[in-house]
């Protein structure tokens, strides 16, 4: 930080007897109280940021909604502050953001702006099951380490200081990948225009032809199944971003794959409408519009708030036969605050794929990355059009920090969120008549409940205790990171 911002910073600091915004609360001072007109405003003498030893600060300064020389309104000053803490931290670079107001006279008052920053650089090993989830990999599977990729991960959050996020995969094992991205998110002087840009490439031994009837994935293997590669994939993208708000993104991307595959998955004993195309590779075109809206106090685990996005891609040049395929998605999620620790949310999804006639490479439904029922996790349904709800109450157990024994300076303790909670989960999933399985075509439940840890960086550990319309149930495992 330059020297005038430290002098400026510790006057700061002497006079602070005003309020701060943190991440449980927000404390107001008497000197605010004692205003008799609410309507009365006070001048932002001026923002002071400190803790950003990597980020650049006009990077945190876009994020607040107010700016030095603007006027806040004291009856809606506490709502503001933390509005902008919201929006700092969902930025995702730090583990905490505290701001802090100074009083310096009846009308004007100094904003500081306190964040701590997350780790931003993981050159770590990479040691991960090829199967769609881990609790696949663990019954259906039994753990085998032969269906584990292994190699190294190297992940920049913040290479330049301006967000932007470096990613390089070289992996191999049962799988060979190795990919690369690099994302913009402030890439023009406003900070509204993104840019990103990718490409990768991968060898199976392994690959999904057919779902059953009992809606299970059958899988080809080559004979020797160590050594040889029954199926590759290239593909390389670009895409721009339009983010002129806090709340809304416009995403525009353009793809191109090209897909092989072992000539014995397209027999007819197999799955001959595997590519639609008589082939045995494919090479696919496709442009994305994507419409994201997020207002939530956690991006990474929300309680409160509002997401939503609307998406359409199109594969290949043509409109029917092969691979072509018009893909319209939708989806609302909203999480309350029912206040003394409760909170419950609701989640939406819709999507639809035309024509309705697709090739099984095209007809992934529900099943796949976060589009499932929980409690049928080892099963897929395919389909060219499907829907989701999901419903959750749950109530915070604990929240609680734990010191560490040695000396982090960026984490020195781990912070531990408890959540008890139940759910239920509704879903459908439309299909032709000719790949009609099991749990096509009609509406779909599941139920249980379980507990959400929530620790440092916004890893989730989920264990949940579902079952489902199949009168199976079982013990479920989930994770996820912010990192």
């Amino acid at each position: 930080m330059p020297v005038h911002k430290k002098i400026l910073y510790c006057i700061c600091l002497f006079f602070s007897s005003s309020f701060a915004v943190g991440q449980k609360n927000v404390l107001l001072s008497n000197t605010l109280q004692s205003f008799q007109d609410s309507s009365a405003k006070l001048y932002v003498k001026n923002i002071v940021v400190k803790g950003n030893k990597k980020t650049k600060e006009y990077i945190i300064l876009r994020e607040i909604q107010f700016q030095k020389g603007d006027s806040l309104v004291i009856s809606t000053i506490n709502q503001q502050l933390e509005q902008a803490r919201q929006q700092v931290y969902n930025t995702t670079l730090f583990s905490e953001v505290k701001f802090e107001t100074v009083i310096l006279s009846a009308f004007d008052v100094i904003v500081l702006v306190d964040v701590k920053e997350r780790w931003y650089i993981y050159p770590v090993p990479q040691f991960k099951p090829v199967d769609r989830n881990f609790n696949e990999w663990i019954k259906t599977y039994n753990a085998s380490l032969k269906r584990v990729n292994y190699g190294l991960k190297f992940v920049h959050y913040n290479l330049t200081g301006r967000r932007d996020q470096l990613r390089i995969f070289f992996l191999t094992g049962f799988s060979r990948d190795f990919s690369f991205s690099y994302n913009a998110p402030y890439s023009n002087s406003k900070l509204t225009e993104g840019f990103v840009v990718g490409a990768g490439y991968s060898q199976k031994k392994e690959i999904p032809y057919k779902t059953d009837f009992n809606n299970n994935l059958l899988f080809y293997t080559s004979d020797s199944l160590r050594s040889i590669s029954v199926g590759s994939s290239f593909n390389i993208n670009a895409g721009y971003t339009l983010r002129k708000g806090f709340f809304n993104k416009h995403i525009f991307n353009a793809a191109f794959s090209r897909l092989t595959a072992s000539d014995s998955i397209f027999l007819q004993k197999n799955n001959p409408n595997y590519f639609n195309t008589g082939k045995s590779s494919a090479n696919i075109f496709e442009i994305f519009y994507g419409y994201q809206h997020a207002n939530v106090n956690n991006v990474l685990y929300a309680t409160k708030g509002k997401t939503a996005f609307i998406a359409v891609s199109k594969k290949g040049l043509g409109f029917t036969g092969g691979i072509n395929a018009l893909t319209v998605e939708a989806g609302l999620n909203k999480y309350y605050d029912l206040g003394k620790k409760w909170y419950s949310s609701i989640q939406l999804n819709g999507k639809i794929k035309l024509p309705l006639y697709q090739p099984y490479i095209n007809q992934r439904g529900l099943g796949y990355g976060d589009s499932y029922l929980r409690g049928l996790e080892y099963l897929v349904i395919d389909g060219v059009g499907t829907a989701l709800i999901k419903s959750t109450l749950k109530y915070k157990v604990a929240e609680f920090k734990i010191p560490l024994p040695f000396k982090i300076k960026s984490l020195p303790y781990i912070p531990f969120t408890i959540f008890a909670k139940t759910y239920t989960d509704l879903g459908y999933a439309f299909n032709k008549k000719e790949f009609v399985t099991n749990l096509n075509n009609k509406l779909l439940y599941t139920g249980g409940f379980g507990v959400d840890i929530l620790t440092f960086y916004d890893v989730n550990l989920r264990l949940e205790y579902s079952f489902n319309q199949l009168d199976q149930k079982g013990l479920f495992l989930h994770t996820q990171s912010g990192f």
